[in-house]
């Protein structure tokens, strides 16, 4: 057994699968039993081994297993984990001071941050940023801004949205299980409508939009709405790309009834999408723009960024936090982002989300239990179906993540029908680990 006790995380790793333990192995067994004699029995875990170093494209357990990694994280370790230019700026902002709290004495990092979000995100108009935790916490910060600015109360959501697990963000997501299930009452003043889903819809984005639209200005009112808020993919409900054109004909409508358009870029955003911010390649600006997961490479942080007078609109003291804008946080995002702009990251997304697609057109050719293959750049999924029909197919889906991790390749589903794999491999992983990560989810399939 290989002894990991002082293996060293980052791209030092060995960039290679190897198994020499089942999965789980023994030690991660071991520690799954502690977890679950201390943990709540609410926190699951996808594959259940005990990560203790990871980096580049793989992460190695407490076995001293090596699997390749097409999670990051959920798309949180966009530059790699453990990447050098991070761990340097984190070592040198604990050397200087941990914590003291932006709302009681600030410190430049947070500065820094909100200067190159307003600089970096879409629109070149006034824009103001405000850090916060978790993705959670900035839609329920947009939201309370968008509220306060517009002296409305409603918000408009859509199916298959996920946004978060405060009580707020439950009530805007879509999927019961296991995000919602037994945990209400959730806010009030939360509306659903349908959204563009070409594979199931087969709707042009004007059509699509025109069904949302319609349904708001029924059902709702525009003049009781506060904000619009959507994923520019939608995440945890497929991977969703809308039909071209449907997002900037809701942002549209939004601004010529006084209503803030929010796009969720909390997974989408930070090259994923081979552009910096998936809103990047849809023709517009939202008013406000969420951010979190691949901010700060591993590190909590998050952000609203917008219009600056919807985000100077909030009185003083009504936005922040006893962590939000963590200074460690903000030296680590500042060097992510650095990262992705020195090393072209977007770029290396389209060449990651190009082999993955042509990986799995080839496959569909004799497989028609891959109903639909989407997505932008390195947030990629495949969709699958019972042959012969649409219906999802979630037991084959299941099965697919389950062996893969079995194989040493960790893979995470999605969908509202559970019937999703999705791929979101850090963007420092090469070619032929991805490959070999793909190749091992085809002898998968066609075993199944």
């Amino acid at each position: 057994m290989t002894d990991v006790t002082n293996i060293k995380g980052g791209p030092s790793l060995p960039q290679e699968r190897k198994l020499v333990t089942s999965i789980p192995g023994p030690k991660s067994q071991e520690l799954l039993a502690r977890k679950n004699a201390a943990v709540a029995a609410g926190v699951g875990v996808a594959l259940p081994i005990f990560t203790v170093a990871a980096g580049g494209g793989v992460m190695v357990d407490a076995d001293g297993n090596s699997l390749i990694d097409l999670g990051s994280g959920i798309a949180v370790t966009g530059v790699g984990n453990s990447a050098p230019a991070v761990v340097e700026a984190v070592k040198a902002q604990v050397e200087k001071f941990t914590h003291t709290c932006f709302t009681v004495t600030p410190y430049d990092g947070y500065v820094e941050v909100a200067e190159k979000l307003n600089e970096i995100t879409p629109g070149d108009f006034d824009k103001r940023s405000a850090l916060f935790n978790t993705g959670a916490e900035a839609v329920e910060n947009a939201i309370k801004i968008a509220r306060h600015y517009t002296k409305k109360n409603g918000v408009v959501v859509f199916d298959h949205a996920y946004h978060g697990r405060t009580n707020l963000t439950m009530g805007m997501t879509a999927k019961n299980m296991p995000y919602k299930d037994g945990f209400g009452p959730f806010a009030p003043e939360i509306y659903r409508v349908p959204a563009s889903y070409p594979f199931r819809d087969g709707l042009t984005g004007a059509e699509a939009a025109a069904l949302s639209i319609l349904q708001i200005e029924k059902q709702v009112g525009a003049d009781n709405l506060a904000a619009m808020i959507i994923e520019p993919i939608q995440g945890e409900g497929g991977f969703i790309v809308p039909a071209e054109g449907y997002l900037k004909a809701l942002s549209d409508w939004a601004t010529a009834n006084g209503v803030v358009f929010i796009l969720d870029e909390v997974q989408t955003g930070f090259a994923r999408t081979g552009t910096m911010f998936a809103a990047d390649q849809e023709g517009f600006a939202p008013d406000l723009i969420t951010t979190a997961k691949g901010i700060a490479g591993g590190l909590p942080l998050s952000a609203v960024t917008g219009r600056a007078e919807i985000m100077d609109s909030a009185h003083a003291g009504g936005l922040g936090g006893t962590y939000t804008g963590n200074p460690i946080a903000c030296a680590a995002a500042l060097a992510t982002i650095d990262t992705y702009e020195k090393e072209n990251l977007a770029e290396r997304a389209n060449e990651i989300g190009a082999l993955i697609e042509n990986f799995f057109a080839e496959l569909q050719k004799n497989d028609d239990r891959i109903g639909d293959i989407r997505g932008r750049g390195a947030m990629s999924a495949v969709e699958f179906v019972m042959s012969g029909s649409k219906e999802p197919n979630a037991a084959l889906t299941s099965a697919i993540a389950k062996q893969a991790g079995e194989q040493g390749v960790l893979v995470l589903t999605c969908g509202t029908f559970g019937n999703v794999v999705r791929f979101l491999p850090p963007l420092s992983i090469s070619d032929e680990l991805l490959l070999e990560g793909l190749q091992v989810v085809a002898d998968i399939l066609a075993a199944n």
